[in-house]
């Protein structure tokens, strides 16, 4: 497979637009989850926590996964409302790391997302209480059924603590590797009139 990509430094200027210039290089030539990022959150008195999501929705207005609201993550990002992203494109060799404020998606945005989802990933939404304990797996299987059995064919109903949530970001940081460990860093600060400047870091 041909894997050549772009090798300029890394520009000044737009960050959404070099993230969607990577970003789409990453959709090619990523094997696995391109859309892939580690979400890291934490406790309203500051105990972290990170795990994978997958980026359903990007632009200049923010980075959109969706959850349970009721997890883990999704209790903490209720509580404080700040969290960071992680993308890392192995075969890429790049990554970009974004932090910022969490807003959730107005439930008509939630809706559309979620009755695009495949039908039986519904259902699981519907049968999980996610991140709670649970006694058997048995339990899990037969709540799902459960809930085939109560929608049929009918449209399924989202739960109202199925929902989504954007990350509007302050920083944007873009890394590249190269030889020698002289890797390259360019970090992107969002200013109080919403205006974005840049500079380079030693990696």
């Amino acid at each position: 497979m041909n894997t050549e990509i772009s090798d300029d430094i890394i520009p000044e200027g737009d960050p959404f637009g070099l993230f969607e210039q990577w970003y789409a290089e990453a959709r090619e030539f990523e094997l696995n989850d391109s859309n892939a990022m580690a979400l890291a959150t934490a406790t309203s008195d500051g105990l972290p926590s990170v795990r994978m999501v997958l980026l359903k929705d990007h632009g200049p207005d923010g980075f959109v996964f969706y959850t349970n609201a009721r997890s883990r993550k999704g209790g903490e990002l209720l509580a404080n409302p700040h969290a960071a992203l992680l993308f890392h494109w192995k075969s890429l060799r790049r990554q970009i790391r974004i932090e910022g404020s969490v807003s959730e998606v107005d439930a008509a945005t939630a809706d559309a997302y979620f009755h695009s989802r495949a039908r039986d990933s519904q259902f699981g939404a519907v049968a999980s209480d996610q991140s709670a304990a649970m006694d058997t797996r048995e339990t899990f299987v037969a709540r799902f059924e459960a809930a085939r059995e109560r929608f049929g064919d009918g449209e399924i109903e989202r739960p109202a603590h199925w929902t989504g949530f954007r990350l509007t970001p302050r920083a944007i940081e873009f890394w590249m590797d190269r030889q020698h460990r002289l890797h390259e860093r360019r970090r992107f600060e969002r200013g109080p009139d919403g205006t974005w400047s840049s500079t380079l870091l030693y990696p």
